[in-house]
């Protein structure tokens, strides 16, 4: 129902774009989040989107750095990755989320995720 793309191999201070796309299903009750998990870790919230009012939340690691956005049709959601760091490493994962909070129990589902890898 959402798919991830867009993730890859990028050097220190590099750049990505990840898409989030819903396919089957309306995303019109939802917001989108962002989170990511890097291996041995816990999966960490990264972002929402209101895509109504357009307005968005990020943590703290990613403040400045990320952003995301939507298309005219609101059916994807973009996550622009900035001046990535090699702490950025892991497995990105967006979700549906009922409350404008970037928080996983408030996730109604998930895609399976887009690898992304810091390295030079």
């Amino acid at each position: 129902q959402l798919v991830e793309s867009g993730g890859g191999l990028v050097q220190p201070g590099g750049s990505l774009r990840l898409s989030c796309e819903a396919s089957g299903v309306s995303l019109d009750s939802y917001r989108i989040a962002w989170f990511r998990q890097a291996p041995g870790k816990e999966r960490e919230g990264v972002s929402c989107l209101d895509r109504g009012g357009g307005s968005a939340l990020y943590a703290d690691s990613v403040k400045g750095r990320f952003s995301v956005s939507t298309n005219n049709a609101k059916n994807t959601v973009f996550l622009q990755m900035n001046n990535l760091k090699p702490e950025d490493t892991a497995v990105y994962y967006c979700a549906a989320s009922y409350r404008y909070e970037i928080n996983p129990n408030s996730v109604a589902f998930w895609g399976r995720g887009t690898q992304v890898t810091v390295s030079s």
